[in-house]
């Protein structure tokens, strides 16, 4: 049974090419002559990449200063580090200074007087640019562009501003923990001399000599970090390593010709054959009506 149904299947496919064969010999020829045109008249664009390792988010200043020097400042990242690297490079401070810097809307031939101006930049860019996590934790910066050195330009620029941005943050933190720490030395400072001023006046009193070297043994710590914390405000450093640099790419990442031509040549067949079965199935209901 399963050999007739078989048999029979395939004797009814074998006709309804050979009724068909020369509807479907043009549709064939048609679509794959109007896929070659139009994979010919799309821009092709070159891929561009960039592969960094981040550092470690620790602070260089504590993997240097640090007592015994406790952490390594040739540490790679850890997968935490690659995922804040990915962040602050897909970020919009990011977007908009490769944008200010490379004037993108006129690049991607975007008016100034458009009113979704900005809309239609940020689709083009992401669109082009993408970051994206390696297997051993790198991450890869890619850029399409129809130049292939706009495209590296791009990819290295981006690279280069992932020191500055992250340095812009580690540094405004830093600012912001050096004023804090000030006050908390300024008030420590004030109960020394405070509890000092006490020492002298009752050398009998109990605890305040203990008091006082606690106050200061704290003091010293907190200087300690203030001294850290200085070295990041004022010292920028990396905090990648270089991997591979973007070159400019001397073969187009985009558009794939022979997968366009495939695709729209299959797809139309397939219509057109869908077409057909449904029209022979009309008439043979049609016939069976009349019957």
């Amino acid at each position: 049974m399963n050999d007739f149904g078989n048999n029979y299947e395939f004797k009814n496919s074998l006709n309804f090419f050979k009724r068909h064969w020369k509807l479907l010999t043009c549709v064939f020829v048609i679509a794959a002559v109007v896929s070659v045109v139009a994979s010919l008249m799309v821009t092709p664009r070159f891929k561009s990449s960039a592969i960094l390792f981040p550092t470690s988010s620790n602070r260089l200043s504590k993997a240097i200063l640090a007592e015994r020097y406790s952490l390594d400042y040739m540490d790679y990242g850890i997968e935490r580090d690659c995922e804040y690297a990915i962040q602050i490079l897909s970020s919009q401070s990011m977007e908009d200074d490769v944008c200010r810097r490379f004037n993108m809307m006129e690049h991607y031939g975007i008016g100034s007087d458009d009113p979704q101006k900005l809309f239609k930049l940020h689709e083009a860019y992401r669109s082009n640019v993408s970051v994206r996590r390696t297997e051993f934790l790198g991450v890869e910066i890619s850029v399409l562009d129809v130049d292939p050195q706009w495209a590296a330009d791009i990819a290295n620029f981006m690279a280069s501003n992932y020191d500055t941005l992250t340095s812009r943050i580690q540094q405004d933190r830093s600012r912001d923990a050096y004023l804090i720490m000030q006050d908390v030395c300024a008030e420590i400072e004030a109960d020394i001399r405070s509890l000092e001023d006490t020492l002298r006046k009752d050398k009998s009193r109990f605890g305040v000599a203990e008091l006082i070297s606690d106050k200061t043994k704290e003091l010293a710590e907190i200087q300690t970090r203030m001294s850290q914390t200085k070295v990041d405000m004022a010292r920028p450093v990396s905090y990648k390593f270089w991997l591979d640099k973007a070159t400019p790419a001397d073969k187009k990442a985009y558009p794939k010709r022979a997968v366009i031509v495939l695709l729209g040549t299959i797809g139309a067949l397939a219509i057109c054959i869908l077409m057909l079965l449904i029209a022979d199935r009309i008439k043979s209901e049609k016939k069976e009506e009349e019957k």
